[in-house]
C-alpha cells in the first residue's frame, strides 16, 4: 500500500467491498464521481493480494501509464504484478503482466481506437493458444491483419481477461471456499482522493483569506 500511495485504510468485509467497488465502477458516488478515489485491498488469497477498483484499469486513458509503472515497480519488489480490466457486459478485456521489474505484456481489446497504441510485448501463451484454436496466426501484426481476422480475434479477446488472470495467478471471479485466505481486506484511498482533498483545503483557505 505504501508503494502504491494508498492511505487511510478501513477494514471491510468482502460483501461491503463488493458493494463499494460496484458503485465506484458504475459512475462513482458523491465525492468520488469518477470512481478513482478508493480501492479494495484484499487479504492474501492463495499467496496473492488483489487491489480492485477503476483506479487499477490498465487501459484507462488517464491511468494507463501510472498503472504500468506501478506494476513494474511492484513486480521488482515482489516478483510478479498484473493488472486487468474486464467488462462483464460485453465491454472488453485488458491485461498487463510484469515480472521482476519488466513489463512482459500489455494488451487491450475494449473497442476503443486507442487500444492499438497501448500494446506492448509479445503475446502470452494463452493468447497464442486461443488464436490457434480460431485458426489465426499465433503472432500477428495489428496494422496488417485482415478485417475478418481482426473481428474474430476481437470478440474472443473481449472475454479473455478472467482466463488469463486465473492462469497466471488468482482471478477475483474464481474465488471459492477452498481459496486460502490470510489477513483482512481494507478499503483505502488513492492519490486521486488525497489530491482532491488537498485542493479542497487550499481553496477553503483561499476563501477564508478572501473573507
Amino acid at each position: 500500500m505504501e508503494l502504491m500511495g494508498l492511505v487511510q485504510p478501513r477494514p471491510v468485509t468482502f460483501a461491503e467491498a463488493e458493494e463499494i467497488i460496484d458503485d465506484d465502477g458504475h459512475g462513482g458516488s458523491e465525492g468520488n464521481p469518477d470512481g478513482m478515489a478508493r480501492v479494495y485491498v484484499s487479504p492474501e488469497l492463495d499467496g496473492w493480494t488483489l487491489v480492485i477498483g477503476p483506479w487499477c484499469d490498465p487501459c484507462d486513458v488517464e491511468r494507463s501509464d501510472d498503472v504500468l509503472h506501478l506494476c513494474r515497480d511492484l513486480s521488482a519488489r515482489y516478483g510478479q504484478a498484473q493488472a486487468y480490466y474486464y467488462g462483464a457486459q460485453g465491454d472488453g478485456s485488458a491485461w498487463l503482466v510484469a515480472q521482476d521489474g519488466v513489463v512482459l505484456r500489455r494488451y487491450c481489446e475494449t473497442g476503443e481506437a486507442e487500444n492499438a497504441y497501448l500494446t506492448l510485448g509479445e503475446p502470452l501463451p494463452l493468447e497464442r493458444a486461443r488464436r490457434k484454436q480460431l485458426g489465426l496466426p499465433a503472432v500477428w501484426d495489428e496494422a496488417t491483419e485482415s478485417d475478418e481476422d481482426e473481428d474474430e480475434w476481437k470478440w474472443a479477446a473481449f472475454d479473455l481477461a478472467p482466463e488469463i488472470a486465473a492462469a497466471l495467478g488468482v482471478s477475483p471471479l474464481k474465488l471459492t471456499a477452498e481459496t486460502r485466505v490470510e489477513g483482512n481486506g481494507v478499503i483505502a484511498f488513492t492519490l486521486n482522493a488525497t489530491e482532491v482533498q488537498a485542493e479542497s483545503l487550499r481553496l477553503d483557505a483561499e476563501a477564508d483569506l478572501s473573507a
